[in-house]
């Protein structure tokens, strides 16, 4: 089995991928596994304004914010953060300005809202 390779992600070339829909104003470019099945890597990247409604997570999310600033419950993250939010947490997101991150969840989110 081959490894999965996302070449060049901190310098931009998250930029070149492709993304379908996932949320309004939200695009997902999946990079590994089965984001219906879990675990699985992704991109995604937010419009201005867009948002992901209250969700849970069954299993270890973690985030690292690419491009822009993305915002939760808990705080304002700028590119550079990385975000673990432990299984049994909850939370909404959404960000102001737009941005782009790239995400692991250990088992796919339960929408709340």
């Amino acid at each position: 089995m081959m490894p999965a390779v996302a070449a060049g992600l901190l310098s931009g070339g998250w930029r070149a991928l492709d993304y379908a829909p996932f949320r309004p104003g939200v695009r997902i470019c999946p990079l590994w596994g089965d984001k219906a099945d879990g675990p699985a890597w992704a991109i995604l990247r937010y419009e201005p304004g867009a948002s992901v409604p209250r969700h849970r997570h069954p299993g270890l999310e973690t985030i690292l914010v690419l491009d822009g600033a993305q915002s939760d419950d808990h705080g304002t993250y700028r590119a550079g953060d990385m975000v673990c939010n432990p299984p049994g947490s909850s939370h909404a997101v959404w960000s102001e300005s737009g941005c782009a991150v790239l995400i692991f969840w250990e088992r796919p989110v339960e929408i709340l809202a």
